[in-house]
């Protein structure tokens, strides 16, 4: 194969982060299950139009952090010389429009919600250096992004995508917040690491008798692995802040699962939740986050 169509491929790889759309397709699963499932003929336009819009996100992302990556991430596409900054913008607002236009043909609901979904995404991407409540703008675009999910299931919009939604939202604040921490080098707070723990309050609020000891059970799971993550977190010689933050976006899928699990069979949530999660961790090996 020829190498430049290699490099190229995965110089378009790197810049969408691909290495985390298993979480995107967890998100659409976790909210279409909470909306009531069905309308199997919607799932594909959904997964096809929710993974355009993350990556032409991703791609815009990029595009107005071109300056600050010259100065501080040199070896981003941009300003390695691996692609030009006029394809970027092109390539975002053209994988926009198509994930837009995908979604706006699953009926006018989730045509407007999309259009929610699309300016959190943009005013995301031209804010996040600049405000310290960007992590609240990355949870929104996740937030949005379970309504939409649900819009598309037989019950529609309901209280199942919406809360479970807004327990995704803190999750992504929380781990946005360290994030940006990393970014700017600064020491991470403590406060991040409660709002991760939203998910399982929510968990155990919703859930009642033998739906309450299925919750109990993944937020074990998804409490360990946030532990895992976050355990040298405090140790200034030991923390990688960016490897923290890589792995808290992975326990997305867990937070979709734990959504999830109380109204599914075991063996349903396991074969689709665990193989996402699971790939999130091994794409993450071969195309970084940042």
């Amino acid at each position: 194969m020829n190498r430049d169509f290699i490099r190229q491929l995965r110089t378009l790889l790197v810049l969408g982060r691909v290495s985390n759309l298993p979480t995107v397709w967890s998100n659409c699963l976790a909210g279409w299950w909470l909306g009531g499932g069905g309308n199997f003929g919607k799932l594909a336009p959904l997964l096809f139009g929710a993974s355009a819009l993350y990556i032409g996100g991703r791609f815009l992302n990029d595009a107005f952090d071109a300056e600050f990556d010259r100065q501080r991430r040199p070896s981003r596409p941009i300003p390695s010389g691996m692609i030009s900054l006029t394809a970027v913008w092109r390539w975002s607002f053209a994988l926009l429009g198509l994930g837009a236009l995908a979604l706006a043909t699953l009926g006018k609901t989730t045509g407007v919600l999309t259009l929610a979904l699309l300016a959190c995404i943009i005013i995301y991407d031209a804010t996040h250096r600049a405000i310290a409540a960007s992590p609240w703008l990355l949870g929104l675009c996740r937030f949005w992004l379970y309504v939409i999910a649900g819009s598309t299931g037989v019950w529609g919009v309901n209280g199942g995508p919406i809360w479970c939604g807004a327990a995704l939202a803190i999750y992504a604040a929380g781990f946005g917040s360290v994030a940006r921490r990393g970014n700017f080098r600064r020491p991470v707070p403590f406060w991040p690491l409660l709002l991760l723990t939203a998910p399982v309050f929510l968990a155990m609020l919703m859930n009642a008798g033998a739906a309450r000891k299925d919750a109990m059970l993944v937020s074990l799971v998804f409490g360990l692995w946030g532990a895992r993550c976050a355990r040298t977190i405090f140790l200034p010689d030991e923390a990688n802040v960016g490897r923290i933050a890589a792995g808290l976006l992975a326990g997305i899928v867990l937070v979709d699962w734990l959504a999830v699990a109380p109204q599914l069979p075991h063996w349903l949530s396991g074969v689709v939740f665990l193989p996402l999660f699971g790939a999130t961790l091994l794409l993450q090996r071969f195309v970084p986050e940042a």
